[in-house]
């Protein structure tokens, strides 16, 4: 897209923000309804639409211009579609984030300020592959009151453009809906102009691979919410039970390899007693064990499993802040004492206690979906959903009130939260 037209895309998408900003709750659950029916209906256009990706993207495989694991995040099959439906039916059912008063203070007799939610604006969200992102994280902007441009993959263009589609046509159905709070845009040339509108986008949100979010971070002045890697620790006490551990480490290895939030290292203790039978449980589940990696901090996404073993808790815990990505890391352990320093002492946006590390996500905290996984440690961590597009204002209301008073004595605050 040329800059002017894209200016132009990004100017109604900021007069956009600032209407869907004032839209009553039931107006953007009505849109969000239609939708989930408009999506329902269709399904088979999409189906067709990700076949076509599908097609070049084996070809892009064999030639090798694409990875497995890319190739396998496109595929928008009957358990995606299912999810992404219930995902925007999930957030419709949650409460409005918009609006909420979050403090109540009065500074004097009179003089009260409040503190509010409210929408961050314009978000710009650079994806790869996964074609189901484009509905979660509409979904997600309409019922936060945020317009969103949207720049997909070329992997997953012909899906992307379908989508959009069908929710489009839903919004223009829905009565009242504004028009230009969702937008999307295709070329590689897009992202460098989406990166260099900071005057109009007032938060860029990546997914993607390493080198995706480490060359927007290093090329925009707009704030960026994300992460970059996905290296998820499991770390196997001496007190771990055997069956617990093979379950865990199995399902957050195997059950979606190419995800951010799967396991990539093991850490054992040397005391655990049961480490053979742990290994060949892992080998007979399909996955590749290594014990001397290139690097202790890759990401496989694959059935590839890194693991060492250590001499204790803190040994443990020092491994992982220094070789996390500070995403989601789980401790195996039945020993509560040293569950509770492994959840306050490691530095990850998921600190888990004998459960898979693929709960990391906002579908499964039951955000009803997410725009992704952030390891920042300002605004929002974790999987964000609703309440990680917001913000806040701060409102002050009086009756001709003036600070000199205050500096000269004639008046004192008294601060007391109503």
């Amino acid at each position: 897209m040329e800059e002017t037209k894209f200016l132009e895309t990004a100017v109604k998408a900021k007069e956009a923000s600032k209407k869907i900003a004032a839209l009553p709750e039931e107006l953007k659950n009505k849109a969000l309804a239609n939708i989930a029916q408009n999506i329902k209906n269709n399904q088979h256009r999409i189906f067709e639409a990700n076949q076509k990706d599908l097609f070049e993207g084996e070809k892009l495989v064999q030639e090798g211009k694409l990875s497995v694991s890319t190739f396998n995040r496109l595929k928008l099959d009957e358990n995606k579609m299912r999810d992404m439906i219930q995902g925007i039916e999930d957030i419709i059912k949650l409460e409005d984030p918009i609006g909420k008063t979050l403090l109540k203070r009065q500074l004097d007799d009179g003089l009260i300020l409040t503190k509010i939610s409210c929408p961050i604006g314009v978000l710009g969200i650079i994806f790869e592959a996964r074609p189901d992102v484009i509905a979660q994280i509409s979904a997600l902007a309409i019922k936060s009151a945020n317009a969103v441009i949207l720049k997909g993959g070329k992997e997953s263009i012909n899906t992307n453009k379908e989508i959009m589609s069908v929710i489009q046509e839903a919004l223009n159905k829905t009565e009242g809906f504004p028009p230009n709070v969702l937008s999307q845009v295709f070329s590689r040339d897009d992202v460098n102009l989406m990166l260099s509108m900071d005057k109009y986008i007032d938060l860029i949100i990546p997914r993607g691979g390493n080198n995706l979010v480490k060359f927007i971070k290093e090329n925009t002045k707009i704030p960026v919410l994300g992460h970059a890697d996905g290296i998820c620790h499991i770390f196997t006490d001496e007190s771990a039970d055997l069956e617990k551990a093979k379950r865990i480490i199995i399902d957050a290895k195997t059950q979606y390899p190419s995800a951010c939030n799967s396991v990539e290292t093991l850490l054992i203790h040397k005391d655990f007693k049961h480490t053979e039978e742990l290994l060949e449980a892992l080998k007979d589940a399909g996955i590749t064990l290594i014990d001397k990696p290139e690097s202790w901090h890759k990401e496989y996404s694959d059935k590839i499993l890194a693991y060492k073993f250590v001499n204790s808790l803190e040994e443990a815990i020092n491994h992982i802040n220094e070789f996390s990505s500070g995403h989601t890391d789980s401790i195996i352990t039945e020993n509560k004492t040293n569950a509770k320093i492994f959840m306050n002492t490691v530095d990850s946006a998921g600190v888990y206690h004998n459960v898979s590390t693929r709960f990391a996500d906002g579908f499964r905290y039951g955000f009803g979906a997410e725009v992704g996984i952030s390891t920042n440690k300002t605004h929002a961590r974790g999987p964000v959903g609703l309440e990680g597009l917001t913000i806040y204002k701060y409102n002050l209301t009086g009756n001709g009130d003036i600070v000199k008073d205050y500096a000269e004595g004639k008046k004192h605050f008294n601060h007391k939260d109503l």
